[in-house]
C-alpha cells in the first residue's frame, strides 16, 4: 500500500498540481497586498481620505468607529468594505490568468502555423517515377 501511495504521489500530474497549489496561494497573498496596500489608498484617498477595510455596518446594535473596535465588542457585522477588496483582488486575478492563457494560446497558434513537412510520397509513385525517369533515359 504504502509503494501504491509513493507512485501515485510522485506521478507527474499530481506533482505539477502541488506546485500550482502552491504558486496560486502564493500568487494571492501578492495580489491581496496589492489590493490592500497600493490600489486601495489611492482610491480610498481620491474618495475623501475613506478607508475601505472600515467600510461595515453593525446587526447587532452599536455604534463603532473601526471594525477593529466592533470585533473586540463582540458585535455582529457585515463587512461590505473587506468584500469590496475581495472582489478587486479577484478580479486582478482572472484578468492575470487571462494574459497567461491568451499567451500560451498564441503560441500554440505560432506553433501550429508552421508549416510542417510535406509527407513523403507512397512508394508506388516513387517507383513509378524511377520507371518514367528510365523510360525517358531511353528514348
Amino acid at each position: 500500500m504504502l509503494k501504491e501511495f509513493k507512485e501515485f504521489a510522485m506521478r507527474g500530474n499530481v506533482v505539477d498540481m502541488a506546485v500550482g497549489i502552491i504558486i496560486g496561494a502564493a500568487f494571492g497573498t501578492i495580489v491581496k497586498s496589492l489590493v490592500n496596500d497600493v490600489i486601495m489608498p489611492p482610491i480610498g484617498l481620491l474618495l475623501g481620505g475613506v478607508d475601505f477595510t472600515n467600510f461595515f455596518i453593525t446587526l447587532s446594535g452599536g455604534s463603532f468607529e473601526t471594525l477593529e473596535a466592533a470585533k473586540e465588542a463582540g458585535a455582529v457585522t457585515l463587512n461590505y468594505g473587506a468584500f469590496f477588496n475581495t472582489i478587486i483582488s479577484f478580479v486582478i486575478v482572472a484578468f492575470a490568468v487571462f494574459l497567461l492563457i491568451k499567451q500560451i494560446n498564441r503560441l500554440k497558434k505560432t506553433e501550429e502555423e508552421a508549416p510542417a513537412e510535406p509527407p513523403a510520397p507512397p512508394k508506388e509513385e516513387v517507383l513509378l517515377e524511377e520507371i518514367r525517369d528510365i523510360l525517358k533515359k531511353q528514348s
